[in-house]
């Protein structure tokens, strides 16, 4: 049996399988579940089975992650897909797993892999743009090289240990990674529209591995946004793009950040460059940013995220496996419509996280962004 290495633990995040799992219990125990989502009492909430979940080291975005995993719902799940990115792959569409099971140190025995669903996915085509868009496959190494899938699998791991605590991993639902490439929007539409039945699906629960915006020099993006709210607004004031609702304690504000004509009017920051001391702090402009990414995903729309994207070059990298999903619900939504149902907004991301792994003040600064959310479908 071909088994995944858990290349980077004991680099991004504990080997010591005892250690390990006292720590995501701990993240996971300091997650509030009276505040999070008004009059709701426990988490998780029956039927959020996706979630956007940060895979940076551990050091930095691990407590952040556990509010993704606190609300996933893996209660009805019969297999679980992992949407990650590809960091060092060059690919322009989406590859499947060659290998049969994923270590983890919270075991000897490794997650298993889905191959049954892994195989129809590989059957699967589309012709667009006179260019015909399938699933193709990573190997081994570059499965092992790539950090985004691996960085979700002991959350994962834990969560199923918690809910099965007298099976063996074997029989847990087995996993689904989907590698995301350099997609373009077409590709993307495409890909959701191959997903569609599976999103649809109670019995698939989803992952979606993604930072937001890595600002600095060193990752080649300075964009500043002289017009973003100074002080910054609240980490705890997110947008849920259900009516308004708060997701949090306090009440949850502009939800149409996404709409402001000024998104795409900002500035590259050089190196000798001076922000202004009237103006926001470069810590406040990427949280502008990264908060109109979230309005944008929140709408359900697929081209509001890409428009968003587009105007602020926001370095979202997992921006290709949630543009997937996202045109994989809409078409779910589609298809629901067509039978006379009403999809509503039930199924709308709601952001219950924000972090940075530093307050960047000036151009020789640099962060990364992580957010948590998830969606009841």
């Amino acid at each position: 049996m071909a088994v995944r290495e858990a290349s980077h633990a004991g680099s991004w995040y504990s080997g010591n399988g005892r250690q390990l799992a006292a720590q995501l219990d701990q993240w996971l125990s300091q997650v509030p579940e009276t505040s999070i989502i008004p009059g709701v009492d426990s988490l998780p909430l029956a039927g959020a089975r996706v979630v956007i979940s940060p895979h940076a080291g551990y050091a930095y975005s691990g407590p952040c992650a556990a509010w993704a995993y606190k609300c996933l719902d893996l209660s009805k799940a019969k297999r679980i897909f992992i949407l990650h990115p590809s960091h060092h792959h060059h690919l322009s569409t989406a590859a499947l797993p060659v290998v049969d099971a994923y270590e983890t140190p919270l075991s000897n025995t490794p997650l298993p892999l889905d191959h049954e669903t892994i195989d129809e996915l590989s059957t699967l085509s589309a012709v667009v743009q006179g260019r015909t868009v399938k699933f193709t496959t990573m190997s081994q190494p570059v499965d092992e090289a790539e950090h985004s899938a691996e960085m979700q699998l002991p959350y994962i791991h834990r969560l199923l240990q918690k809910l099965y605590p007298d099976k063996s991993e074997s029989s847990y639902p087995p996993l689904v990674p989907i590698m995301v490439g350099g997609t373009n929007p077409a590709t993307e539409a495409a890909l959701g529209r191959m997903l569609a039945p599976y999103i649809a699906d109670e019995g698939n629960a989803f992952v979606i591995s993604s930072d937001f915006c890595h600002w600095g020099s060193r990752f080649g993006y300075t964009y500043y946004l002289p017009d973003a709210p100074s002080p910054a607004l609240s980490p705890m004031t997110l947008p849920n793009g259900v009516r308004g609702e708060s997701t949090t304690a306090k009440e949850s504000v502009n939800e149409d950040v996404h709409k402001m004509p000024t998104l795409g009017l900002g500035q590259n920051l050089g190196s000798r460059t001076q922000v202004s001391k009237g103006g926001p702090q470069i810590f406040e402009s990427i949280a502008h940013a990264d908060r109109a990414c979230m309005c944008a995903i929140a709408t359900g729309q697929h081209s509001e995220f890409l428009r968003v994207l587009k105007e602020t070059g926001n370095t979202v990298c997992g921006r290709h496996p949630i543009g997937v999903f996202m045109a994989g619900l809409e078409e779910v939504e589609r298809l629901e419509r067509e039978k006379g149902g009403d999809p509503a907004d039930r199924r709308r991301f709601r952001f219950v996280r924000y972090e940075r792994s530093s307050d960047a003040e000036t151009v020789r600064d640099s962060s990364v962004s992580y957010v948590s959310a998830f969606a009841v479908l």
